[in-house]
């Protein structure tokens, strides 16, 4: 049986290593991080499902060609292990700049994000990617 604390920092590793892919526009790595399937699964925040390997790989293409400057600042991680899977859940919160904010500001965001892993020969890769945007604050109630 595989040890799972090991996993737990190999997981965390790689979900580290997906945020920093995106914040330096760092397509290869970005593309490496994926599981090579048609069931992958990336949902950015607030479009429409993308399904495939080659389908999220245009999209982070586009992504990172349209995006001038991005920075994440994770809370809420956490970090979830079953044999052969793992899912982090997090706050995303996202400090950008492009030609909304113009040239001297910045804007922000809130989503929350699952990333689930699958372990391969590879080492975990990226299966599901789901970003929901934060709409309510701080203070609402679940119920």
């Amino acid at each position: 049986m595989a040890d799972r604390s090991q996993d737990h920092r190999e997981v965390e590793a790689v979900n580290t290593a997906f945020y920093q892919a995106f914040e330096s526009a760092d397509l290869d790595t970005m593309l490496d991080l994926w599981l090579e399937d048609p069931e992958t699964l990336c949902v950015h925040p607030g479009a429409l499902p993308v399904r495939g390997t080659s389908a999220i790989n245009r999209s982070w293409a586009l992504i990172m060609a349209n995006t001038p400057y991005i920075q994440f600042f994770l809370t809420d991680v956490e970090v979830s292990v079953l044999p052969g899977v793992a899912s982090v859940t997090c706050t995303e919160n996202v400090l950008t700049g492009d030609d909304r904010t113009g040239p001297d500001a910045f804007g922000g965001a809130r989503a929350v994000a699952t990333n689930v892993f699958v372990r391969t020969e590879q080492g975990w890769r990226l299966w599901i990617h789901h970003a929901s945007p934060v709409l309510s604050g701080d203070n609402h109630d679940d119920a």
